[in-house]
């Protein structure tokens, strides 16, 4: 099957840029290196193109209550540009994905946007409709995922860089609110969301207007290498690695997200969760500091101080910030505490380790 591709991919190759495959996306992975870049967010600013990144609106009478009952916060909670960050799970409380959920004006048709992540618009789409169609909802749910490009302007330097491009007031957006703006003369949802610990932006729009707007967007563009690092560095979950419904299905609890999870509403997985959080979980996602040099990469062996082996890496970098070899991974809570002593086994040679508090740098620096 070929891969879909984001409507820039022309403009970025022309651009010099190296791309990859990820959740069936052809996507920019570097332009220039992952250090430029991931020093560009930290420090100045930073534009990704995320448009790999699912878009499902719902509409309709009982979209508030199909919307509930399937995302593990709380949408009542949602005035008109609110968002939320939420779990999809299942009936065992297994986290299918991961997603922010947007309240649209009331102007708009439909009532609520939500962001799968890259390649699982179609399965959440299916989800929606089938269970609409199983409780008798009138909702209306359309993948409008081609229809948007998606674009993430991050860093100290971002609010500014986007208030250079629009004549509107954007600063006194909170953190997770959102509104519709005019951004180099295209109509954009701009929310004030990321996912590399730093202020900024993420911008909705038409995808035949992305070139208008990213080129308007005068900072380094960056790739999903230096996405990845940065959001390691913060302890940030991703989809496929961090937790995957097959391969290593993991709770919200589990996984750290427990803030999301509303036990007062009623949405698939709820009880099996509620029997979670009181019986307590075996395993914690814990941030993993190596004290030997060597990286840990996805799926390196996580050891006590005797070798046995007791976890596993999900995710693993040098970090550019910290100039420091950091990772992520799931082990038993008796090992979950800051400081911890453990190994990884990098390329079957043992490592030293510690375990460490997330997220691995302040977002108060």
């Amino acid at each position: 099957m070929s891969l879909r591709k984001p409507p820039l991919r022309d403009v970025h190759d022309a651009r010099g840029a190296t791309f990859t495959e990820f959740g069936g996306w052809e996507m920019p992975v570097e332009f220039d290196s992952i250090q430029d870049e991931h020093r560009a967010v930290r420090e100045e600013a930073g534009v990704f193109d995320v448009s790999h990144m699912g878009e499902i609106e719902v509409g309709g009478s009982d979209a508030e209550t199909l919307m509930q009952r399937l995302t593990t916060n709380d949408v009542t909670n949602l005035d008109a540009g609110d968002s939320q960050y939420a779990m999809i799970t299942d009936d065992e409380g297994t986290i299918l994905d991961d997603t922010v959920v947007y309240r649209l004006p009331e102007s708009e048709d439909s009532a609520f946007l939500f962001v799968p992540n890259a390649g699982h618009d179609e399965q959440m789409y299916d989800r929606w409709v089938d269970h609409r169609d199983e409780w008798d909802l009138d909702a209306t749910v359309s993948n409008v995922t081609d229809d948007y490009a998606m674009f993430a302007v991050q860093g100290p330097d971002a609010v500014d860089l986007v208030a250079d491009a629009t004549e509107e007031s954007l600063g006194d957006l909170s953190k997770f609110e959102a509104k519709y703006a005019t951004v180099a003369g295209v109509r954009c949802w701009v929310a004030r969301t990321g996912y590399t610990g730093e202020d900024g932006f993420e911008l909705l729009l038409d995808a035949d207007e992305a070139e208008t707007v990213w080129e308007a967007l005068d900072c380094q563009p960056c790739g999903l290498g230096s996405r990845d690092t940065l959001r390691m560095e913060m302890g940030f979950l991703l989809s496929g690695q961090d937790f995957d419904p097959e391969e290593d299905p993991r709770d919200p609890y589990e996984a750290g997200v427990g803030f999301t999870v509303k036990l007062d509403t009623e949405f698939v997985g709820r009880d099996a969760l509620e029997r979670v959080k009181e019986e307590g979980v075996e395993e914690e996602f814990v941030g993993i500091k190596l004290v030997d040099r060597g990286i840990a990469r996805h799926g390196y062996e996580v050891t006590d101080r005797e070798g046995e082996v007791i976890g596993e890496v999900t995710s693993g970098t040098m970090s550019p910030t910290l100039n420091e070899p950091i990772a992520l991974g799931y082990v038993p809570t008796e090992f979950a505490d800051a400081d911890t002593r453990v190994g990884v086994r990098v390329r079957g040679e043992s490592k030293k380790a510690k375990i460490a508090t997330v997220p691995f740098l302040s977002e108060k620096r």
